[in-house]
């Protein structure tokens, strides 16, 4: 069913039993070293699912609120930025904040590092410097727009509240929970054992070479999170049976809550989700990350309990095998 030529992992679960598991290529390319179930990935902007969730706990806890805004919360100088938008705002990708990395102007993510060194980028605060002196992109609400920084903002507001790095939090509240031992934020230049090299395909010299200087060298709000394929089905199971959050505000969580479904395949925006329109049923749920050498995806289908995780470290189309996945199972 699926690519023979796709490289790195696909694991798929259904009402707690493995229907399908594989792990192809390599971690390592040089020295030949398999990628397996259980090799750590790097999945881009994935995280910011995690991050949605450790907000999502602080409001049940009372300790935030939907409404809050990003002036109260965070003792920055604004600039031009609204200081009234909201957390469900940043939430939601409708802030208007200046994004660092707009998709819509900018190709690929390694061009923010011709002026500014990616080494630099190992706190969320380290990322404000690419936009906190920008124009609002448009008012806050007014439209959704998919929106990198506004993560890293809900980051700093999880630091501002816990009083420690947002990933030592995220460990601690939802990683430790779900049993994930080996997810979690890696340095670049500092990464532990069994995590796979990313490579990205050079035309000119027909061969590859690592992202080392294409991404940031820790992950941030915005996404960076090492994770296996294993624990992404943790991290679902938990979710959904009530132990992170409540199974009323996973409810609201995988509600459409912006966007307009103009993609129907993209579909709409909950809270570190995306939504796909089902109208034969409940709706689908995903959440995804592309960087250079790194694409990703995890779906979870509430009308078959299916849940599913792809990963490549060669930036493969996790998509078109997804697909495969819903024509077969859905």
């Amino acid at each position: 069913m699926f690519d023979t030529k796709f490289r790195g992992a696909i694991y798929i679960v259904q009402n707690n039993k493995v229907l399908y598991k594989n792990a192809t290529s390599f971690s390592n390319l040089p020295n030949q070293i398999p990628n397996t179930i259980d090799t750590k990935f790097a999945s881009a902007s994935a995280g910011k699912v995690f991050v949605a969730v450790g907000i999502l706990q602080l409001i049940e806890q009372g300790k935030l609120n939907f409404h809050d805004t990003i002036g109260n919360l965070l003792a920055l100088d604004w600039h031009s930025i609204d200081k009234d938008i909201t957390i469900k705002q940043l939430l939601t990708h409708t802030s208007g904040v200046p994004d660092y990395f707009d998709e819509n102007t900018m190709e690929e993510y390694e061009e923010l590092w011709k002026d500014y060194p990616n080494y630099k980028i190992r706190h969320n605060a380290d990322l404000l410097p690419l936009f906190i002196h920008k124009p609002m992109m448009y008012p806050r609400g007014e439209r959704f727009q998919y929106n990198n920084s506004g993560y890293v903002l809900l980051a700093m507001i999880l630091e501002a509240i816990s009083g420690i790095e947002f990933d030592q939090y995220l460990k601690t509240t939802i990683f430790d929970v779900c049993n994930m031992k080996t997810t979690g934020y890696y340095a670049l230049d500092k990464l532990p054992a069994n995590c796979a090299e990313n490579y990205i395909y050079c035309p000119d010299t027909r061969d590859y070479r690592t992202n080392i200087y294409s991404v940031d060298a820790k992950g941030t709000g915005a996404g960076g999170a090492f994770i296996t394929v294993k624990d992404i089905t943790q991290f679902w199971i938990n979710l959904i049976n009530g132990r992170l959050i409540s199974k009323e505000l996973f409810t609201e969580m995988c509600h459409k809550q912006s966007g307009n479904g103009a993609d129907p395949e993209e579909g709409y925006y909950g809270f570190g989700v995306w939504i796909i329109d089902n109208p034969d049923g409940n709706d689908f749920a995903y959440f995804q990350g592309l960087d250079p050498g790194v694409s990703f995806i995890s779906e979870y289908n509430p009308n078959n309990n299916m849940i599913s995780v792809l990963v490549s470290n060669y930036g493969d189309n996790v998509w078109k095998e997804m697909r495969k996945i819903r024509e077969h199972f859905y």
